[in-house]
């Protein structure tokens, strides 16, 4: 059955719904699910920007784990005649989707904090367009897609209160200790990468997981002891605040350009993204008020 649906998606497939489905699985890639949570933290609401970090947390983490203790194999690479499209998307292994993961827990997460019919149905359709797109591209069963929804939509409705809810002496507690552990566990997993003693399909994206959030919760501890930064401003004042932010954002995720060396990348990795947390979340807020960007 899950093949059968696969390929009605691949016979039905043309150019032009190619480049359509590449366009919405943009939208579970982590950079834009990450752009929204930026913009909610810079711009809109401090307070649920951090909320909405929460579930992202927790099902990242949820999923990659998923992944590799499962290692279900990718369908286009089971399926005989079944082509799989934007293969520069399916990183390790299938079940479950990491990109239906993401955007079920950062769209549904934002409608809940915008409580918006408007937004709601909109987070939605952006949410069941992406599990299509993965479909159609080949990349994903529809189990996949199945396990991604129910995961991400379940950790954002059970825990974005929690998190909205959580005072800031409790939420920098919670910092430090996942910054501790996820640092720590992610340097270990970067040198095993380095050092090819485990699956490198099944814990490369995990490496990224680990070192991303190890930032993010560095920074917000940092942001709560030097920074504290506040969202207003004009609306022009708040695009350049975002474009400029982000635009930083994905000068260090560039870097790795930078590094043709194999036995580098996984070292890279861990910087690269261990960065990407602190300047969102400290480094970044901090300049700001420095050049009048941050109230």
């Amino acid at each position: 059955m899950q093949a059968e649906i696969l390929l009605f998606f691949q016979r039905i497939g043309t150019p032009f719904l190619d480049k359509i489905a590449v366009f919405i699985t943009m939208f579970g890639n982590g950079l834009v699910p990450v752009s929204f949570i930026l913009f909610m933290l810079w711009c809109v609401d401090k307070r649920k920007g951090f909320a909405i970090i929460g579930p992202f947390f927790l099902s990242t983490i949820g999923f990659s784990i998923l992944k590799a203790i499962i290692r279900m194999p990718r369908p286009f690479t089971v399926i005989s005649g079944l082509k799989g499209k934007d293969l520069a998307s399916a990183t390790g292994y299938s079940f479950p989707s990491g990109h239906t993961t993401n955007a079920a827990t950062v769209y549904s997460a934002l409608a809940i904090a915008c409580k918006k019919r408007t937004v709601s149905v909109l987070c939605a359709v952006i949410i069941v367009l992406v599990g299509v797109s993965r479909m159609y591209l080949g990349v994903h069963w529809p189990m996949d897609v199945a396990g991604g929804l129910i995961l991400g939509c379940m950790v954002s409705f059970l825990s974005y209160p929690m998190f909205y809810e959580m005072d800031d002496t409790v939420r920098i507690q919670y910092a430090k200790i996942m910054a501790c552990i996820l640092f720590v566990v992610g340097v270990v997993l970067a040198w095993l990468l380095y050092a090819d003693k485990v699956d490198k399909v099944a814990y490369s994206d995990m490496l990224k997981t680990f070192a991303a959030f190890a930032g993010i919760f560095l920074g917000m501890i940092l942001e709560e002891k030097f920074v504290h930064y506040q969202v207003t401003g004009s609306p022009l004042k708040k695009t350049l605040r975002f474009i400029i932010g982000f635009a930083v954002l994905a000068g260090i995720l560039a870097i790795k350009n930078l590094f043709k060396s194999e036995t580098a990348y996984y070292p890279v990795t861990f910087v690269r993204y261990f960065l990407l947390g602190i300047w969102g979340l400290a480094v970044y807020p901090w300049l700001g008020k420095k050049v009048k960007l941050f109230e």
